[in-house]
């Protein structure tokens, strides 16, 4: 097995091109698409005369989501209308509007954000209206209001994928995780086939007359695979997170040790796929098909949350890309507790072994 290895790392050594390839490209692509700046806060261009922002500015400002600048009403316009910012606001005394360039993700959640603001003004303004008629003093009253509200004894914590209206996305994060996750299978697959092409030249059968047992020939070569599939993905992510600071909520190591799991199921789904072709140019073919169609409905090019059709979120379901990107959206974007991991690790690991044993029955019954 030792020997197996040592000739795929010399292999390596000599031919570096695929990997070096699908690294460079995860990594342009990232770029190209998302931009290279760091993952933060989304900014939202307001405008409002000068007493909305005395009384606005201080309420909006600290926001973990979205940074709301304060801009001209003219310059508002004109970034709506170049396309540098999606959603505007036009802010006034009990009333606001929402100027939409290009229907975003997170437009829910910036009107709610605002409305929020609002209706706490006005509660605040029925509370010291009700404290003058009752004869009392109104600033003691409303500060009496706060405070209550700071010691609520009551507090709701959201720490689960279901069951949420609204959702969060850092088109950073997503882009670098659905480009790395999916020019790894490309590394994956073909290290994999290595194993179809030792079984067609005849390799395998005289290895078979050696000592070497077949499990130990199996190992070896998926060992391999998944190390240099999983180097792949830690190169690109690492280029990220020291060259360009994105920092993944500061999970940055949690993020690549849960998306082992990943990696071991499109080590098995590069078996199951060797397993039914009969040669290498079938195989270049429904790689090439199988990978695009995973990264297109498992949710690499663009968030699921905008994927209505049922029928597509039920083959996502199917797709060992989407677990892999729920790791790193839920530890990154997220901040979910490990725990909340759980789900999608088990359900990686379940097509793991499933992919596996399929594969490899398959690749011993059909003789290859």
């Amino acid at each position: 097995m030792k020997g197996i290895l040592y000739s795929r790392v010399r292999e390596f050594i000599r031919q570096p091109f695929t990997f070096l390839i699908f690294t460079a490209m995860a990594v342009i692509f990232a770029l190209l698409v998302g931009g290279s700046g760091p993952a933060g806060t989304i900014v939202v261009p307001v405008y409002g005369d000068k007493d909305i922002q005395e009384e606005m500015k201080s309420e909006i400002q600290n926001q973990e989501y979205f940074t709301f600048e304060w801009v001209s009403k003219e310059e508002l316009e004109t970034r709506i209308n170049d396309g540098d910012a999606d959603v505007g606001i036009l802010l006034y005394e009990d009333d606001f509007d929402l100027i939409v360039g290009v229907e975003s993700t997170h437009l829910g959640m910036i009107r709610q954000t605002i409305q929020q603001e609002y209706v706490e003004k006005e509660q605040e303004m029925k509370i010291q209206e009700a404290a003058i008629q009752a004869g009392l003093n109104e600033d003691e009253v409303l500060e009496s209001y706060l405070a209550s509200k700071e010691d609520s004894l009551i507090e709701i914590e959201k720490t689960s994928f279901q069951g949420e209206q609204d959702w969060l996305y850092d088109g950073n994060i997503h882009r670098i995780a659905g480009f790395s996750l999916f020019f790894a299978i490309y590394t994956i697959a073909y290290n994999v086939l290595h194993i179809l092409v030792e079984k067609r030249n005849g390799m395998w059968d005289r290895m078979i007359l050696s000592p070497l047992k077949k499990t130990e020939m199996y190992i070896s070569n998926l060992i391999y695979s998944f190390f240099e599939g999983y180097i792949q993905i830690c190169l690109t992510f690492a280029i990220f997170y020291y060259g360009f600071n994105i920092d993944f909520n500061g999970r940055f190591l949690e993020v690549l040790l849960l998306l082992i799991p990943y990696v071991l199921a499109i080590v098995a789904l590069s078996i199951l796929i060797t397993a039914i072709v009969k040669n290498s140019e079938q195989f270049n073919a429904v790689i090439s098909i199988v990978a695009v169609s995973l990264a297109m409905i498992g949710g690499a090019f663009w968030p699921l949350e905008i994927v209505e059709n049922k029928f597509l979120l039920f083959l996502a379901d199917l797709n060992p890309l989407k677990y892999g990107l729920e790791i790193v959206q839920g530890l990154s974007v997220y901040n979910y507790p490990l725990a909340e991991m759980v789900q999608p690790v088990s359900v990686l690991l379940f097509m793991t072994v499933l992919f596996t044993g399929i594969g490899i029955h398959l690749m011993e019954r059909r003789h290859i």
